[in-house]
């Protein structure tokens, strides 16, 4: 599939995202002020037996993805699947947090969670780590975006040494290194090759232009030219560099990461918050951050922490899918969600409503200062966000599977994503008579947040597992975040030490 090639193409393209709505570019609208959402009551022991019912399948299913689709001699994880590709080293950090809550929901054994970690570090762990063009997986510390699925190497000369992918594979490291808390053999060995594997990452290296950090590194052409700098999902980047106990970013890189806030903060669609278009960079951090009641400097003085940005973010992409600007066929209040997803394919279509352009793999999204948006919707873009707004997610998700099930729903849960306003022959997916277009895979980065983001909203597992482990703590601290569960955890280590 060409245009996996681009997967997570914020890190080449997003900093001067394209607006795309009904064929032409457009900017987001001014928007009065609306009601603030009312707070979210709703819990998992709450729903209807009908909508727990759906929850529990659609959460088995998407572990199931993560189960089948990695390698077991290696561990390592597809990009998307079941057209099989190479693998996504973000898709594993997911996979690795996915095996945890495989445990814990009785899908499989907490042995054969273990097992399947241990595998992948041990994997991970020898794979070479040199300069070269060819012959390495990753180079001081860091690891290319996509690998070979047999071989473990660089997957091609294209592939960058991705700075947000590694820290996503590194927040699936630390997740296992704090899980696995006994004292068995395997366990200890699973804690020794996370540390190992966290502490070898060069932070400062990745850092071409103080005290800002590069989106990226190759061979041939170097430091790409972008640094992670603005609200998006380059939050965690900086806070595992910050909590490094071997290669720490000094303490004026969050500043600079922030520096950036006040052109994107702003009022859309009556929602005041820290923008970002695309949901996903308002998932991928908070999907192992419990970010509720800690702030940095920002959020104290803008009056919100980073989940309520994420809420106001989900409702604010609800509403824009209701007063529908490109008049795409089924957007409403139970069909929304732009996110980084697969598409059609890039074509152009002459239409009732004009030309319209349609576009493959692209980040997608609707926000302040940018909308970006083929008619493609992505399950993701709603369901990684249940944890901040489950009143609103649970209908949508379910109201999905309803109308579409036929078309969008299978063995892994969710396609990635679909269409209904594309009849054309597309170049990925398949259309359907009556329907529209609908991809035929699932992406590991989309199924990652849905899944992680269920548990969450359940029982807190992820959330709690991660506010255990010190590395998290120290970069939340440095960054400047206080309050909540972070002071509570510092007391009760504290406490602990004494003699």
């Amino acid at each position: 599939m060409l245009s996996s090639r681009w997967r997570h193409l914020h890190v080449f393209a997003l900093v001067a995202l394209t607006a795309l709505v009904a064929g032409g570019p457009v900017r987001a609208e001014k928007s009065p002020p609306a009601a603030p959402p009312a707070v979210e009551t709703l819990t998992y022991h709450g729903l209807a037996p009908d909508q727990k019912a759906f929850i529990d399948e659609l959460e088995r299913r998407t572990f199931d993805w993560f189960w089948e689709s990695a390698d077991p001699y290696t561990g390592l994880v597809p990009d998307s699947w079941p057209n099989h590709t190479f693998s996504s080293v973000a898709a594993i950090g997911f996979g690795l947090t996915a095996y945890g809550i495989g445990a814990e929901r009785g899908y499989i054994t907490r042995e054969q969670a273990a097992e399947r970690t241990l595998t992948t570090l041990r994997f991970l762990a020898a794979a070479p780590q040199n300069g070269s063009e060819d012959d390495a997986a990753g180079y001081r510390g860091f690891f290319y975006h996509f690998l070979d699925m047999q071989t473990g190497r660089r997957e091609a000369r294209w592939v960058e040494l991705s700075s947000v992918d590694t820290t996503l594979l590194m927040n699936g490291v630390l997740f296992a290194q704090s899980y696995y808390d006994s004292a068995t053999p395997r366990e200890r060995e699973i804690r020794q090759l996370a540390d190992r594997l966290y502490r070898a990452v060069d932070w400062p290296w990745m850092q071409a232009r103080k005290p800002l950090i590069s989106m990226g590194w190759t061979p041939g052409g170097q430091f790409i030219a972008t640094d992670w700098k603005g609200y998006d999902e380059g939050k965690m980047v900086y806070l595992l560099a910050l909590g490094s106990p071997t290669h720490p970013v000094g303490d004026d890189a969050w500043a600079a990461w922030c520096s950036t806030y006040p052109k994107q903060w702003g009022t859309f669609q009556g929602h005041t918050f820290l923008n970002f278009a695309p949901m996903f960079g308002h998932q991928y951090t908070e999907a192992w951050v419990d970010f509720r009641g800690i702030r940095d400097a920002w959020s104290r003085a803008h009056g919100l922490d980073y989940a309520e940005n994420g809420r106001l973010a989900a409702y604010a992409q609800r509403a824009y899918a209701i007063a529908n600007p490109g008049q795409w066929t089924g957007y409403g209040a139970d069909v929304w969600g732009l996110t980084a997803s697969d598409g059609p394919g890039d074509l152009t279509v002459t239409s009732p409503q004009g030309v319209r352009r349609f576009s493959g793999y692209m980040a997608r999204g609707a926000g302040l200062n940018e909308i970006n948006d083929d008619g493609t919707i992505a399950p993701t873009a709603a369901g990684g966000s249940i944890a901040f707004a489950p009143s609103i997610v649970v209908p949508t998700l379910m109201a999905m599977k309803q109308r579409y099930g036929n078309y969008i729903y299978g063995r892994y849960g969710f396609v990635d994503s679909f269409n209904l306003s594309f009849h054309e022959t597309p170049r990925d997916g398949r259309t359907y008579p009556g329907f529209g277009w609908a991809d035929n895979q699932q992406l590991g980065i989309d199924q990652g947040p849905i899944l992680l983001m269920i548990e969450n909203w359940r029982s807190g597992l992820v959330w709690k597992v991660m506010k255990k482990n010190p590395y998290i703590r120290r970069g939340l601290q440095r960054a400047g975040f206080t309050g909540g569960w972070l002071e509570r955890a510092d007391a009760k280590a504290a406490a602990a030490a004494l003699p």
